[in-house]
């Protein structure tokens, strides 16, 4: 790449089993979150993230979606404690039709044993409903090294 992003976070994570939410609908609805962001504060043009969900709960997965985000508006890097938090906020598109979203990825330091997606919010669509656990070294977050 070459040049340094001072605030940003790539992800390639999978989080299985988890009960997530749906606006509009009772209760939860248990399945797999896949997610990929590839973003950096100095290049949000260039920037991606995704967020597949898979329903492993309903017959034919009737709830299973892909979101792709269209405009990466903000990323801000905080540390907290030995660990990097990273939030991205902007908007994307789920079946065509546009959302507000909020991404929340902790990248945990090596002896924690996971990484964390703190939050997932796509605004008016989907909440994954808590922090999902994701393997260690699949969130890594850029710009809060000590110097």
């Amino acid at each position: 790449m070459g040049m340094e992003c001072p605030c940003g976070v790539l992800v390639n994570a999978v989080s299985r089993d988890n009960n997530v939410r749906f606006n509009g609908q009772m209760g939860t609805v248990e399945g797999d979150l896949t997610y990929m962001a590839n973003v950096c504060v100095t290049t949000l043009a260039a920037s991606t993230l995704s967020l597949q969900f898979t329903d492993t709960e309903t017959m034919g997965g009737v709830n299973s979606f892909m979101f792709v985000a269209n405009s990466i508006t903000s990323v801000e890097c905080n540390r907290i404690g030995q660990n990097c938090e990273v939030t991205v906020t902007g908007t994307g598109l789920v079946n065509g039709q546009q959302f507000p979203f909020e991404a929340v990825f902790r990248d945990q330091v090596a002896s924690a044993a996971v990484d964390i997606v703190q939050s997932f919010v796509i605004t008016g669509f989907f909440d994954q409903n808590g922090a999902a656990p994701v393997a260690q070294g699949s969130i890594v977050a850029l710009g809060c090294e000590e110097d």
